[in-house]
């Protein structure tokens, strides 16, 4: 898995880094078919002081590509809001993928 954390207007610290590399451990766990993990943090400039804060991650699975954003005041928790997110996706894309449909009992006899 390739993980890239990136800042945009604000200098990502390693305090940070660890942080949404911890953060994102939980998704992992989920769902282990994860190729590609990109993280933008930001901070915007001309926006009101709530939601100036931004978390995005775009994460490419096997399969599709799965993208979460969030704003709040401050950065740890629109991280975790953006986890919480990614996590929710996660699960749904794992559960899409595997199969639910079960053999009927005439065809298990025959075998």
């Amino acid at each position: 898995m390739n993980l890239t954390i990136s800042g945009h207007h604000l200098e990502v610290t390693p305090a940070l880094r660890g942080y949404v590399t911890q953060k994102l451990d939980r998704v992992m766990r989920h769902f282990d078919q994860v190729v590609d993990v990109r993280v933008l943090l930001s901070v915007e400039k001309q926006k009101e002081k709530e939601g100036r804060q931004r978390a995005e991650c775009n994460i490419h699975v096997k399969g599709s590509d799965l993208f979460a954003e969030c704003a709040n005041e401050d950065l740890y928790a629109a991280v975790d809001e953006l986890v919480d997110i990614l996590d929710r996706k996660v699960v749904r894309h794992k559960d899409r993928l595997q199969d639910h449909h079960h053999a009927s009992a005439k065809r298990e006899l025959l075998n």
